[in-house]
């Protein structure tokens, strides 16, 4: 069972145990403390997570391991980037699922993680491990991506991605001519009330969504775009560039009938992802070119 103890230091005033564990410690998320079932003694006496902590209090901390789902390791194509004991940046291919979820038990990256870990990283039979999604990218979109190998490295990657310190990059091709070479889209999203596999824009419901976005070139018909997001809503760049008139093509839940292109696969792929990995002061960039379904579009 992992554990922790040590002194609070360098509070500006009391806080909540939790959020220290999160915020300070970086050890674990909030949610995490709850999943894991966090217990805490501070200055010897066992106290609930809603505690207040100060700068000199002695903290003891325990938590479970993660639960166990019967994962099964999988012996699956990896294009790794970049992987330490702590973290693995990767290539996620197209059409390859993140996380187990409904319908999807096998041919996950997860499934993949837990293999090259139990082969390749020291993991031994039967010990807990799972590996941890800072972020997803949606099934039909490839491009870097990031997992955590440990708690500790998962919370501080967590945090980037919360505090928004995070420089996401997408390549996309789109429908037709933007009027405007580069500009930011604004809007709330929800999820929509019509289809729930579908979000979309609401005047005055769901959550703020930015994206700032600058054509790399255009053929009259189709064009490609750089896309920033700085908010990371779920199918916030697809959702967007519907919003806009210009959706992505081949995108089977927000495209549009284009009679020039037929049969594509989502046209959305994840270029470059810049943040601070566990244990550094400077932030990386992880880069990738875009994958041959774009060139064989663009000639």
């Amino acid at each position: 069972m992992p554990s922790y103890r040590g002194m609070v230091t360098a509070l500006p005033g009391p806080l909540r145990l939790d959020r220290y564990v999160a915020e300070y410690l970086k050890v674990l998320t909030r949610s995490q403390g709850k999943a894991r079932a966090l217990a805490a003694k501070l200055n010897g006496k066992e106290v609930k997570p809603s505690r207040l902590v100060k700068t000199g209090d002695l903290l003891d901390l325990t938590w479970a391991d993660p639960e166990p789902r019967d994962l099964l390791p999988e012996d699956l194509p990896l294009e790794l980037i970049y992987e330490d004991e702590q973290v693995v940046v990767l290539n996620k291919a197209q059409g390859m699922v993140v996380h187990p979820g409904a319908g999807n038990y096998r041919g996950t990256l997860v499934n993949a993680l837990l293999f090259r870990r139990l082969h390749h990283g020291g993991l031994e039979a039967g010990e807990a491990f799972r590996p941890g999604i800072v972020h997803r990218l949606d099934k039909d979109t490839s491009g870097v991506l990031i997992a955590a190998y440990n708690d500790r490295a998962l919370a501080f990657l967590s945090d980037q991605f919360k505090t928004r310190k995070v420089r996401k990059r997408y390549g996309a091709l789109v429908r037709g001519s933007l009027a405007v070479p580069s500009g930011s889209i604004e809007t709330r999203i929800r999820r929509d009330p019509r289809d729930r596999k579908r979000f979309t824009v609401s005047p005055d419901h769901g959550k703020i969504a930015l994206t700032h976005y600058r054509v790399i070139q255009s053929w009259g018909t189709h064009s490609l775009l750089l896309l920033a997001p700085r908010t990371g809503r779920t199918h916030q760049l697809r959702v967007h560039m519907r919003h806009i008139g210009h959706p992505i093509l081949g995108d089977p839940l927000y495209g549009i009938p284009d009679p020039h292109f037929s049969g594509l696969s989502l046209m959305l792929h994840a270029q470059s992802l810049r943040l601070v990995l566990p244990g550094e002061q400077e932030a990386r960039t992880f880069r990738t070119s875009l994958p041959r379904r774009f060139w064989d579009i663009m000639g």
